[in-house]
């Protein structure tokens, strides 16, 4: 039977409901869901008063793998393909995104806050800017499609962060808060040729980066600011990566981490605010005009670059594997506890 969980206030438990398989509109399809990934921006939904766009009750989860099973006229192309739902769908239709500036469309659509989401045994979605998943490739990597789901959004938002940075061989990327999409903005840095310094305060966290040779990590549990900076420093001239020009990813969602990333500014730096949160912090704006830097802020992430950051992962220059678990969709409300309570060391990924 089709359902998806629902979520009919926030921090009350959600509520499985079947749901019938009605014939997709025009340009639709509906997507037999392989996985879906649990994100931070999830738990603000759910936990942090953050209001969804759609109104209750609401089938949450935008991280979204499956494979198309039903398909409206205009999108019968589509039926059969194993896909990747972009985290946000724009209209492809307005100025904006005539333009190629589709993330800030107007009318875009955000599984699991302007439609209902991929916690679900199905989900409607339109066609337009679905990633296809070229299957012999996958099977390759001993990856499953459902692993794949956290490309829709903690690897491709990350990916077009990096993009939008400029980031290139010999930079140093330093990334703040290794979690769930800093991880993968951690690997994506390195695969572009990036030197890369991770700043976190859980060592786990750290010292998976380090294993695998992605980045050389700093805890600010051990370092103030002044010494963090310092250290970094001496990294990047030990490493030759440049003096200047230092690119900064915020990935964290955290006060703290914001602050962090504010005062790692060089002269020429680029900020990338990735992560998001609620909190405030106060900053003097002046270090951007004093440093010539940059502050670029990141939603989502084009359809168009999808294919490029699933080739990262399909190449195996992007692991998925160590970070990533996969839990039964019927587990969903155990599974939001343990994000909240900041008990997972990997992400979650629901498979129905």
């Amino acid at each position: 039977m089709a359902h998806r969980w629902v979520m009919k206030q926030p921090g009350e438990p959600l509520v499985m409901e079947p749901m019938a398989l009605d014939a997709p509109p025009p340009g639709g399809v509906w997507i037999e869901v392989a996985g879906c990934g649990v994100c931070h921006t999830d738990l603000g939904f759910f936990h942090d008063g953050v209001r969804t766009n759609h109104a209750l009750p609401l089938a949450l989860g935008h991280e979204i793998s499956g494979r198309v099973v039903a398909a409206g006229p205009g999108a019968e192309s589509w039926l059969g393909r194993a896909v990747i739902v972009p985290a946000v769908i724009p209209c492809g239709e307005c100025d904006a995104c005539r333009r190629g500036k589709g993330t800030i469309c107007p009318t875009q659509q955000m599984p699991g806050n302007d439609i209902h989401g991929g916690f679900a045994t199905h989900v409607a979605v339109p066609a337009r800017g679905l990633c296809p998943v070229d299957e012999a490739r996958l099977a390759r990597t001993g990856l499953t499609l459902a692993d794949l789901s956290v490309v829709a959004d903690a690897v491709t938002t990350p990916y077009q962060a990096v993009v939008q940075a400029g980031v290139t061989r010999g930079a140093l990327a330093i990334v703040i808060g290794v979690g769930g999409v800093g991880s993968y903005a951690a690997q994506i840095a390195r695969a572009l040729g990036a030197t890369v310094a991770a700043v976190d305060v859980d060592q786990a966290k750290l010292d998976l980066l380090a294993a695998q040779g992605v980045a050389t990590g700093f805890n600010p549990r051990t370092l103030d600011q002044k010494a963090l900076k310092k250290a970094i420093a001496e990294y990047a001239r030990k490493s030759g990566a440049t003096a200047r020009e230092w690119i900064i990813f915020e990935c964290s969602g955290t006060a703290a981490g914001q602050l962090t990333a504010w005062g790692l500014l060089v002269h020429g730096a680029t900020l990338a605010v990735v992560g998001f949160t609620l909190d405030k912090v106060e900053v003097r704006l002046s270090n951007l005009m004093a440093f010539h830097a940059r502050a670029l802020g990141n939603w989502g992430c084009a359809p168009e670059l999808y294919p490029a950051a699933l080739d990262l992962v399909l190449d195996g220059k992007v692991q998925l594997a160590p970070f990533v678990e996969r839990r039964p969709l019927a587990e969903v409300n155990a599974v939001f506890a343990e994000a909240h309570q900041k008990k997972l060391s990997r992400r979650a990924i629901l498979v129905p």
